[in-house]
């Protein structure tokens, strides 16, 4: 993406845009947009890699206790702060002109923690997606966009987006395919227009992301609500045992 100065001011809502856009997050292009766009996976742990091993070394060269090592464990931890702080100003960024140009914003929502638990851990966590996400969705709200999470059990790779027939498999290997309509996809490309229409959808019904959804159920029993439907006043000619009764 080219260079942008963004500047946010105050909370007042951004006047409003025709532009929609539904995103698809990767690893190979950090993100897809629904208008064809692909925007590069910064790979910004991978880049600082070497200063960091080079960091880690001469922290494990020094002797537990000295001054050197104080002084070799605040480095790394230094170069690690450059990083976070690298990824986090990228992803400003790049939120900040998603929702400037855009009235509504659909995004996958993707299960990092499990990703994070298989061999992707390193690339997924250098990727920084919960963070870009929430990003996108705390700036929704400051400045009068709409943003939804599409379900992250949507086949949004598997459907045409051309005529809505639903493919019965999609490997991960397949950039690219033809539906039976005779129209070829780029896969991720088509999966980000699909985003964009199931969040019209989503929308045009007035009822919340089912991803939303799961989210308020998830909150409410963590804070203690009710599991058992409420208790009722049985009606007077219910079989019941009257008091008194042998």
């Amino acid at each position: 993406m080219p260079a942008t100065r963004l500047i946010e001011t105050g909370d007042q809502p951004l006047p409003e845009t025709p532009g929609e856009v539904g995103i698809g997050l990767g690893l190979t292009h950090f993100a897809v947009l629904s208008d064809g766009r692909k925007i590069d996976n910064p790979r910004i742990l991978r880049r600082a890699a070497k200063k960091l091993r080079k960091a880690q070394k001469a922290l494990s060269r020094t002797q537990k206790g000295s001054a050197n090592r104080r002084k070799a464990r605040l480095k790394v931890a230094q170069a690690h702060a450059k990083v976070a702080d690298t990824r986090h100003d990228w992803a400003h960024k790049l939120s900040t002109a998603l929702i400037r140009d855009n009235q509504a914003i659909y995004v996958e929502d993707l299960a990092v923690s499990g990703l994070a638990r298989t061999r992707l851990a390193r690339p997924v966590h250098d990727a920084g997606w919960s963070q870009f996400v929430g990003m996108l969705e705390y700036k929704a709200k400051r400045y009068g966009r709409h943003f939804a999470k599409i379900d992250r059990w949507f086949p949004s790779s598997k459907v045409c987006s051309a005529c809505g027939t639903l493919a019965t498999s999609m490997p991960l290997n397949v950039r690219s395919w033809t539906c039976a309509c005779g129209v070829t996809h780029d896969r991720d490309v088509n999966a980000a227009i699909n985003v964009l229409a199931e969040g019209r959808r989503i929308v045009a019904a007035g009822r919340k992301p089912v991803a939303e959804t799961r989210q308020e159920a998830e909150t409410l029993n963590a804070c203690g609500g009710d599991v058992r439907p409420p208790l009722a006043v049985a009606d007077a000619d219910e079989a019941g045992s009257l008091r008194g009764a042998a």
